[in-house]
């Protein structure tokens, strides 16, 4: 079996990666990404000065992740009113980016509020600017705050649930630093058994069909000297028949009121097959996570993405003798339809446990989950 071996020592990098930041040189206010469609071949950052091409870049996944795609949301808006472009025709687009994710809404939302509060309070334009500025730079501390709470608590129920530690946890699509200010949602936990010495294998859906678990996860299992194995998304029941999962940790895209879990695309069979192999199945994602104006998951807008996702291999970071620049190598027959949806929705009934940055919500039910979004409303305030 291929796989990779815990390590230690001083030679191991470090998980913060920078994945987003703000900067202001001479020639203006821009926003750096590192474009997480390069990895994991090179490090490139992607530098945008407005807001279109920001829209752009969370469109092509350069910049990706529901927590991160909030913190961009945030500075978009900051970008356009620093430039001095319409901040409502701005907002409107950024939204619009990624339907599911809606950390994205939740972060141009609350930049924009800051722009528009402190523009009608002291009609100073200047001010208004870093009024959004102060907003998404707020918005990057706290999904960082965030990220420690949710590694803790997640900790915490794995070690419940799981006593005695050596977990082989099976994570789905990427969920760490690429994907959040801190140090992510799922992967975070998996990073803090590792780092407790809990941890015994990180089980790594390649993730289809544009492979973030292989491409992304990988990457910064590496990093962190983790003991990991990576497996195509079907190879997935074999381990489960084999008794080498003991817990499935994910991400989310958007929990609707009732806890329905809108994640990656294949996550809903990890579920199926957890439940029937009684195997915990968690959601790791901040309270912002949570949308109680979605009643339940056949509310969820899942976006459809291009066919030839499915239909090519892609390799944008390596140049393919016969193939177009940006292209891919073509894999089915010329004119194959492709179904490629980039969600799946997760029903309640099949979650475990959903964990916040304010706790655990086990069993997960809509009651459960105003009382915990209405607690960190008042936290917040």
């Amino acid at each position: 079996m291929a796989d990779q071996y815990a390590q230690s020592g001083d030679d191991i990098r470090p998980t913060e990666i920078p994945a987003i930041r703000w900067e202001e040189p001479p020639e203006g206010p821009v926003l750096v990404l590192l474009d997480q469609t390069r990895l994991p071949a090179e490090e490139v950052e992607l530098v945008c000065t407005d807001a279109p091409a920001l829209v752009e870049a969370i469109r092509s996944l350069a910049v990706r992740g529901a927590p991160l795609l909030g913190i961009a949301g945030a500075y978009g808006v900051a970008l356009a009113a620093a430039r001095g472009f319409d901040v409502e025709d701005a907002a409107e687009a950024l939204a619009a980016a990624r339907p599911t994710a809606v950390n994205l809404t939740v972060g141009v939302r609350r930049a924009r509020a800051a722009y528009r509060a402190e523009l009608e309070r002291s009609g100073d334009r200047e001010q208004a600017e870093r009024a959004a500025l102060a907003a998404a730079r707020a918005l990057h501390r706290e999904d960082a705050e965030a990220s420690t709470r949710m590694a803790a608590h997640g900790l915490a129920l794995l070690d419940e649930l799981l006593p005695g530690g050596g977990h082989r946890i099976l994570t789905h699509c990427n969920t760490g630093s690429l994907v959040s200010g801190g140090r992510g949602t799922a992967f975070a936990v998996a990073l803090a058994a590792h780092r407790k010495g809990r941890l015994r294998r990180l089980w790594v859906d390649e993730t289809r069909p544009l492979l973030q678990g292989a491409r992304l996860t990988a990457y910064e299992a590496a990093r962190s000297g983790m003991a990991y194995t990576l497996l195509t998304d079907n190879a997935a029941g074999s381990l489960f028949a084999a008794g080498e999962v003991d817990a499935v940790l994910v991400g989310a895209d958007r929990i609707a009121a009732d806890g329905s879990v809108a994640n990656k695309v294949g996550t809903y069979p990890l579920a199926v097959l957890a439940r029937y192999h009684h195997v915990p199945f968690v959601v790791v994602a901040p309270v912002t996570t949570v949308d109680p104006d979605t009643p339940d998951g056949a509310s969820i807008e899942v976006e459809q993405r291009a066919g030839h996702e499915v239909t090519e291999i892609m390799a944008p970071q390596a140049p393919v003798a016969g193939a177009e620049t940006g292209g891919g190598i073509v894999v089915a027959p010329l004119g194959t339809q492709a179904y490629n949806p980039a969600f799946d929705v997760t029903p309640p009934g099949l979650v475990t446990a959903i964990v916040t940055e304010e706790g655990v919500v086990s069993p997960v039910t809509a009651d459960a989950l105003t009382v915990l979004c209405d607690r960190s409303r008042q936290v917040t305030i």
